[in-house]
C-alpha cells in the first residue's frame, strides 16, 4: 500500500480526487489497489478503446469507483468531470489521475474549485521504503538507480537505464506532444540532458539558451513544461529579510534521482532535495498549510542548500554534505539570522551523528527517516 491510498480513500467520500505526479510512479498501481476493495472502474484516455467508453460514459450502478487516467489530455475535461461529478456523486466516487500538473491543466471556463482535493504521488524514498528492503539497500538503491517502483523494486542498473530511456520518451514525445504547441522536441531533449549535468548549480537560462541556440524566453518556457510533467523541479533562491541577500538564477533538481548526472555529492544533494519536496507537498495537500522549497546565498558566498518556508517564514535549514561532517559555517551564519525552527546537516557518510546548540548532524537514516509522512 502506497502511503497515500487511505487519505485518498477517506477523501473520496465527500469530494473527487486528483491525482499527479510523475510518469510511472505508481499512480495506476495505487487506483488499481483502491479498485481491489472499491467495485469500478479504471478507464485511460490514451488508450482508443477507453477514451470511447469515457465519452459514451459507459459505466453502470455498480460502478462504485471512477478511475480516468490522462484525463487532463481530453480538451474538455475539466467542464466533462465537473458536470458528471454534480450529476452522478450519490452514485459514484471519482478519482482521477494524470502524469502532468492537474492543477495547471484545468481547461475551460467553469470553475471546479470546492469539489477535488489533489494529491501528488512521488516515488519510493526512505521515508517510504517497500516491505523486504533494507533501509541500506534502500540508500543504495535511491543512489544509483533512483525511486521509481519498477527500477527501484527490480535493483539493475542496465535495467534502469533502458527504463529511463523509454520514459524520456513518453514523456517528452508523448506527453509533451499531446499537451504543448512544441514542434522542437530534439532541442528539448537536449535541454534535459544538459539540465541533468547541472543539477544543484544555479541555471542561468541565458546560458542554456545560447548553448541550445534559442530565445532565453524559449528556454524560461520549456522549464516550465518540463516541471508542469513532473520531470524536474525548481527551486528558487530565498532573499526576504536578508539585506545581504544575492538574488541568485534558480535550481534544478530532477524527481528520478537516477537522472542525475554526477558525482556522488550532487546526487546525493537531488536526492535530499527529493525527500523534502515529498515531505512539503504531502503537508501542503493533507493539511492546506503553503509550503515552499528555496535556497540561500548571500553576497559574503554563505549559502545553505534548502530553505523550507512554511507560510511564508522560515521553518527549516537543511544541508546536504556526502562526506563532511563538520558543521558548515554557513548553516551556523543563517541559523542565527533567520532563526528556523530547525537546522541540520545530512551527511551520507557519517560515522557519529551530534549536535550543536540547535544544530543537528545526521546520517541520512535519521534525517530522511525522520521525514517520515505516514
Amino acid at each position: 500500500m502506497r502511503y497515500l491510498e487511505p487519505l485518498i480513500e477517506t477523501d473520496l467520500l465527500k469530494k473527487m480526487v486528483f491525482l499527479g505526479g510523475p510518469r510511472q510512479c505508481g499512480k495506476t498501481t495505487l487506483a488499481n489497489s483502491l479498485l481491489a476493495r472499491t467495485p469500478g472502474r479504471y478507464l485511460n484516455w490514451d488508450f482508443d478503446e477507453d477514451r470511447n467508453e469515457i465519452l459514451k460514459k459507459r459505466w453502470g450502478p455498480k460502478d462504485k469507483l471512477l478511475v480516468f487516467d490522462e484525463l487532463h489530455k481530453f480538451p474538455r475535461w475539466k467542464n466533462w468531470i465537473k458536470g458528471n461529478f454534480d450529476k452522478e456523486q450519490k452514485l459514484h466516487q471519482f478519482l482521477v489521475t494524470g502524469s502532468a500538473r492537474l492543477d495547471v491543466y484545468r481547461r475551460g471556463g467553469d470553475s471546479l474549485l470546492g469539489r477535488y482535493h489533489y494529491w501528488r504521488l512521488h516515488p519510493f524514498t526512505l521515508s517510504e521504503i517497500p516491505k523486504g528492503v533494507s533501509p541500506k539497500s534502500a540508500l543504495v538503491r535511491l543512489m544509483t538507480v533512483g525511486g521509481f517502483p519498477e527500477p527501484f523494486l527490480d535493483n539493475n542498473e542496465n535495467e534502469a537505464r533502458r527504463w529511463r530511456k523509454d520514459r524520456y520518451d513518453r514523456v517528452l514525445r508523448d506527453d509533451v506532444r499531446d499537451l504543448e504547441p512544441i514542434k522542437d522536441i530534439q532541442t528539448l531533449s537536449l535541454l534535459v540532458d544538459l539540465l541533468r549535468r547541472r543539477v544543484g548549480s544555479p541555471v542561468v537560462v541565458s546560458n542554456l539558451a545560447g548553448d541550445l541556440q534559442v530565445a532565453p524566453q524559449t528556454v524560461k518556457h520549456w522549464l516550465e513544461i518540463l516541471e508542469r510533467m513532473y520531470l524536474i523541479f525548481i527551486v528558487q533562491p530565498y532573499s526576504k529579510n536578508l539585506p545581504r541577500a544575492l538574488l541568485k538564477p534558480p535550481k534544478i533538481f530532477f524527481f528520478d534521482n537516477g537522472d542525475v548526472i554526477g558525482d556522488e555529492g550532487t546526487r546525493f544533494e537531488n536526492l535530499v532535495a527529493a525527500h523534502l519536496l515529498k515531505k512539503i507537498q504531502f503537508l501542503e495537500d493533507s493539511q492546506g498549510y503553503r509550503y515552499e522549497l528555496r535556497y540561500v546565498r548571500d553576497k559574503e558566498g554563505h549559502e545553505v542548500d534548502f530553505v523550507i518556508l512554511k507560510d511564508g517564514v522560515v521553518d527549516e535549514l537543511v544541508e546536504a554534505k556526502y562526506g563532511d561532517d563538520e558543521i558548515s559555517r554557513s548553516l551556523k551564519y543563517f541559523a542565527e539570522r533567520l532563526k528556523p525552527r530547525r537546522a541540520r546537516q545530512v551527511v551520507f557518510n557519517l560515522k557519529r551523528e551530534y549536535s550543536s546548540g540547535k544544530l543537528s548532524v545526521e546520517n541520512p537514516f535519521t534525517a530522511l527517516s525522520s521525514f517520515n509522512i505516514m
